[in-house]
């Protein structure tokens, strides 16, 4: 048995800055919301902080529809909350899609969007201390560049780590370039999705470009006419509880049979959610026909580095994002 502490802040002002400077001024305190992630890494010796800060009674919980059609999602709010809510449901279907599809109801009702965005790779050599894995111990190596890869990333990886990032969520807030407003003793900070999740490179250890203690306290989604009929498509080896192998979250405007505009992003094959600009870049101005996002498809997937076990996701990739901007331009599904 490993001794930890646990302090719980109240629910007030005073308890954000007292969660923040416990944090902050020890390298070995953790924020604790949901724990759907951190209280399995636990118990698998992956982390091991000697306190965990529990979140849950500050006031950074709920929905705040904005003036411009846009949302602000307290971190605390709980995913189902955020799955449920009318303003998602109408304004960001496929936000409200990708969270459904994310986990178990039991799951979803207990972790935090702010939690979404910090949660580890699901990669099994980083889950197994005994593996190498250059996440968990930097410089250690990749044991998953010579072993089971099947369902590793093809985008954005490099010789250190090519573990998939694993929110369904982040996919759509991706496309929708979301912005993560966080928290220090020094003030507020916001970051665009595209600065908030990192590319491996030679720094796999470092998924985020947060300082410890710094602590997300909201998700501002900007407003997207286009987004209103967005669809998010995931791809699994079984129905219910499991990770992409590919996923897809789209929302494109089409007027008189041309792009106009489009947005897409993929889950399951990039080492962080993959904002898909080769793809958009490619189809604005491009008739809106199959031929045209097969060949956006491919320019985006061009870049793919395969293993031989997960040599088949970019045909899997490609075949899904045309399926996905097919069904949203042939009949306006959801």
């Amino acid at each position: 048995m490993r001794p930890i502490s646990y302090l719980r802040p109240d629910g007030t002002e005073d308890g954000i800055e007292s969660a923040l400077r416990a944090v902050t001024t020890d390298p070995g305190s953790h924020f604790l919301a949901g724990g759907t992630t951190e209280v399995d890494l636990l118990r698998q010796h992956v982390l091991s902080p000697h306190r965990l800060v529990d979140i849950n009674r500050l006031p950074l919980a709920g929905i705040e529809e904005l003036p411009d059609g846009g949302l602000r999602i307290g971190a605390l709010t709980r995913m189902s909350e955020v799955a449920a809510a009318p303003a998602v449901r109408r304004r960001f279907p496929f936000v409200a899609r990708a969270l459904e599809l994310g986990a178990s109801a039991q799951l979803r009702h207990m972790a935090s969007m702010g939690g979404n965005m910090m949660q580890k790779v699901r990669c099994g050599y980083y889950r197994d201390a005994e593996s190498r894995c250059n996440k968990r111990l930097p410089g250690s190596g990749c044991a998953a560049l010579g072993g089971v890869s099947r369902t590793h990333a093809v985008l954005g990886t490099s010789e250190h780590c090519i573990a998939t990032h694993p929110s369904d969520v982040a996919v759509p807030l991706a496309a929708l370039d979301a912005r993560i407003h966080t928290r220090t003793l020094d003030g507020a900070h916001t970051y665009e999705t595209d600065a908030f999740f990192l590319e491996p490179g030679d720094t796999p250890d470092r998924e985020h470009p947060l300082a410890h203690g710094e602590l997300i306290t909201a998700i501002e989604v900007p407003a997207l006419a286009m987004a209103e009929r967005s669809l998010y498509l995931k791809v699994r080896d079984r129905e219910s509880y499991e990770f992409a192998l590919v996923s897809v979250a789209a929302a494109i405007d089409v007027d008189d049979g041309v792009v106009k505009g489009v947005r897409i992003a993929l889950g399951g094959v990039g080492t962080r959610p993959w904002r898909a600009r080769r793809a958009e870049d490619a189809l604005v101005g491009a008739p809106a026909t199959a031929q045209s996002f097969d060949l956006a498809a491919r320019a985006e997937l061009g870049a793919a580095r395969t293993t031989a076990m997960n040599a088949f996701k970019p045909e899997l990739a490609r075949r899904t994002l045309v399926r996905a901007l097919e069904t949203l331009t042939h009949d306006g599904s959801r």
